[in-house]
């Protein structure tokens, strides 16, 4: 399951499906969402879509690309999509967050722990 995680933490912004993160874990497609919801708590969709909008949140607050291009730069292939899942896992839209404004002077770590949603 580390095999796994650690391949969507790497490779989040790559397209990957449950049947190819099951190899890496060396598991059958069924055993590996069960066993993942049951070591990590979420299943592996949600876990990588969660590890994209934690990026996206960093992306957001440094930079001034639009947030289409950050949408398609994180692995979502829909703006819709990024918008609704973004927006369910923090509580507000891209936009809004954008609109706090650029992140303080801290380490790239430190920020992306302070900021990590908790959804």
């Amino acid at each position: 399951m580390l095999r796994a995680r650690d391949t969507m933490d790497r490779d989040y912004a790559k397209p990957l499906d449950v049947a190819a993160l099951a190899r890496v874990a060396h598991v059958s497609v069924p055993h590996f969402g069960r066993t993942f919801r049951a070591t990590f708590g979420e299943t592996p969709h949600r876990y990588l879509q969660r590890r994209r909008v934690e990026r996206a949140m960093f992306l957001l607050r440094s930079g001034d690309r639009s947030v289409t291009e950050i949408c398609l730069e994180v692995g979502f292939t829909s703006l819709g999509t990024f918008s609704r899942t973004f927006r369910d896992i923090v509580g507000e839209s891209p936009t809004a967050y954008r609109r706090r404004g650029p992140l303080a002077g801290v380490p790239t770590c430190f920020a992306m722990a302070w900021m990590r949603p908790r959804g």
